[in-house]
């Protein structure tokens, strides 16, 4: 074994230059409830590296205003847009209890595993419900799959994140991050997607401060290692990353705490990514919804018919 920014990494991956063509994979990212005001005046290395290599843009979330697909500026509807390419009023989901999601509109994931078997998904999260309720794994309304490797429900686990305060969230980012990062560069799973929660809870506990400040950086420390592991699949392993990190919501233009309405603040987000082959969608205000076609099509993964007319999003790569 060889150890690469602290992380083991397989000898066989130091020396795998043998593959004939690349193989397509993504890892996206939520970084949760971070503004762009808020993101573009904080150091932010890591996203600033990865937007180098591609592009950053301000996006939108909450539907479009004043239409049927208006949603709620909330984090579980945010995710769902992102996983789905649709709107709430598709999806079904409006708030964080996700009582009744419409599985009709398929996600990622599925879409991935159906398409080929072959294919390894994985998720790391700090939050149960991204597996078990969003993307529904194991029930038969939502396809009744398995995603080949998951990393979370530590929420749960209160010996070794006794729940004192918030800090056992930013412990459980910090556990899910390295987990990733590992895994990643073991196992290069072809979809991956890594949650970061802590920054939701400090924007609802402090708003804008310097609290939120630290909380976006040390989020950012947590993206730069799975950058760092994407970066060695790229040079070692014949492969081509996607890699996205983008935010569910804005937050509140009066102090910061709170989200869920429909000022231009709540509804601004950002999309850093590290591919460059961007077309003037992605620098024209993209929606959360964008996300989900561009990385199929960047995976080179056919939508079924029947699905892609029911997608709100268009892919922001070029053809």
């Amino acid at each position: 074994m060889y150890r690469l920014t602290g992380i083991s990494v397989p000898a066989i991956l130091l020396f795998c230059f043998s593959c004939s063509s690349p193989k397509y994979k993504a890892v996206f990212i939520i970084i949760d409830g971070v503004p762009a005001d808020v993101l573009e005046n904080i150091s932010t290395p890591a996203v600033d590296a990865i937007a180098s290599a591609g592009g950053y843009t301000r996006a939108y979330v909450g539907g479009e205003k004043g239409t049927e697909s208006e949603s709620p500026t909330i984090s579980s509807p945010g995710y769902m847009h992102l996983l789905t390419g649709t709107w709430s009023n598709k999806h079904n989901v409006w708030d964080n209890d996700i009582d009744d999601p419409n599985y009709d509109y398929k996600n990622i994931f599925r879409i991935v595993e159906e398409s080929d078997s072959s294919l390894k998904t994985a998720i790391f999260s700090t939050w149960l419900d991204n597996r078990t309720k969003l993307i529904g794994e194991g029930l038969p309304d939502a396809g009744n799959f398995k995603l080949d490797y998951s990393f979370d429900g530590f929420e749960y686990d209160t010996v070794n994140f006794p729940h004192v305060g918030r800090k056992y969230i930013s412990d459980i980012d910090e556990h899910i991050s390295r987990e990733a990062a590992r895994y990643i560069l073991a196992e290069g799973p072809d979809l991956s997607w890594v949650y970061l929660e802590y920054t939701d809870d400090i924007g609802h506990m402090y708003g804008d401060s310097p609290e939120m400040t630290e909380a976006v950086k040390s989020a950012d420390a947590q993206v730069g290692r799975i950058w760092e592991a994407v970066k060695e699949r790229m040079n070692h392993a014949g492969e081509e990353w996607m890699v996205v990190v983008t935010t569910d919501h804005g937050r509140s233009p009066v102090d910061g705490k709170d989200h869920g309405g429909q000022s231009e603040r709540e509804r601004t987000t950002w999309i850093a990514t590290n591919v460059s082959h961007l077309n003037a969608r992605f620098y024209n205000n993209p929606g959360i919804v964008d996300i989900m076609p561009s990385i199929l099509d960047f995976m080179e993964i056919l939508i079924p018919e029947e699905t892609m007319k029911n997608i709100d999003g268009v892919s922001f790569l070029k053809e």
